[in-house]
């Protein structure tokens, strides 16, 4: 699988989520299995890249290549501008967001509002790709299938999208007007796979290694990407790959093998975020890996009064602990994608 002239492990990748796949998070699902991992959008306003979140999400310290940034704006110029300073601070492939549905963004005409306006659209990666050229970085697009029903122009931008020179196109099986309701429709990624000679990448509803093989089947997609269902279960990425590579299920993991990773990824979080905002983001991770775990429920209420990041991990330490006493693997139980703790995906 290859990205312009980047090359990458597999075909198994990790959708960008706001909130969600900062830096920890994404050396956490290649660890696990994934052979990509796309950063949380990054604003083009340069006003806003001094700000602690922007200098957080611009930060790659350590971080496995290939490094890959999702910039979001509506100007072509600043985003032209934001891909420059990306790739100043390591940034080697620049994915362009153009599928976000949060209101606070297509309110803005940012994300998946810019497929409304093809033009626009078309300018700003004009101007991300003459921006990345020169340095040779790739720009990927992500995208949906349209503004709503009756508007389903992936086809016609993706087209637009390659004649431009972008190098990957990823595309969520939504519109945005269904935002993460109802199914991912995977007839329009299979249009867009057949209408392009570059590579496409299927993203939406893919939980499991049967769905992953289903919708690579039914899409002929180079790649499927995964968001939400890696949420407190990034090990469904090398779950994937064997099941692709032998058609037969990797045993869930044990349950201090998963402690361990939980930890790792805690330590990693804490380093990044510092003790305050650290202990409060992490809780959204212990609760995502615990959720759907004997006691989970309760051990999620106990996690949300703890202050500190020593008290946090002794706590997680603890239960894990006590769990493997009565499991020595963790139960395959499958949360449902519409879980109350999933957030937005990009």
């Amino acid at each position: 699988m290859q990205i312009g002239h980047i090359s990458l492990a597999n075909n198994l990748f990790a959708a960008p989520m706001a909130g969600v796949t900062d830096r920890p998070f994404r050396q956490l699902c290649k660890r696990l299995g994934a052979g990509y991992a796309v950063s949380e959008m990054v604003t083009s306003r340069r006003d806003l890249w001094q700000s602690l979140k922007t200098t957080r999400r611009a930060n790659h310290e350590g971080e496995v290549a290939p490094i890959a940034v999702q910039i979001a704006g509506t100007e072509p110029q600043m985003m032209a501008e934001a891909a420059a300073y990306n790739i100043d601070r390591g940034a080697q492939i620049i994915d362009i967001n153009m599928g976000c549905p949060a209101k606070k963004v297509c309110t803005k005409w940012a994300g998946s509002a810019l497929m409304q306006d093809e033009p626009l659209a078309t300018a700003i990666i004009d101007a991300v790709v003459a921006a990345c050229a020169p340095r040779n970085v790739p720009v990927t697009l992500k995208m949906r299938t349209g503004w709503c029903q009756a508007e389903r122009n992936a086809v016609r931008l993706a087209r637009a999208a390659e004649s431009a020179g972008i190098a990957m196109v990823t595309v969520h099986g939504r519109t945005r007007e269904q935002g993460y309701g109802g199914h991912a429709e995977y007839d329009t990624i299979a249009a867009v796979k057949a209408a392009l000679n570059i590579p496409v990448v299927a993203n939406g509803d893919i939980d499991s290694p049967e769905k992953a093989r289903e919708v690579l089947a039914a899409t002929h997609a180079d790649a499927v990407m995964v968001g939400r269902a890696a949420q407190g279960r990034p090990w469904i990425f090398r779950e994937i790959a064997h099941f692709l590579e032998t058609g037969e299920h990797l045993p869930a993991p044990e349950v201090l093998q998963a402690k361990q990773w939980l930890l790792e990824h805690l330590h990693e979080h804490y380093a990044l975020y510092g003790e305050y905002t650290g202990v409060r983001t992490a809780r959204k991770h212990i609760g995502w890996a615990v959720r759907a775990l004997p006691g989970g429920v309760d051990f999620r209420a106990v996690m949300n009064t703890l202050e500190t990041c020593d008290s946090q991990v002794r706590a997680v330490s603890d239960w894990f602990d006590q769990l493997a006493d009565t499991h020595h693997r963790l139960p395959a139980i499958r949360v449902a994608a519409n879980d109350d703790l999933i957030e937005q995906q990009a």
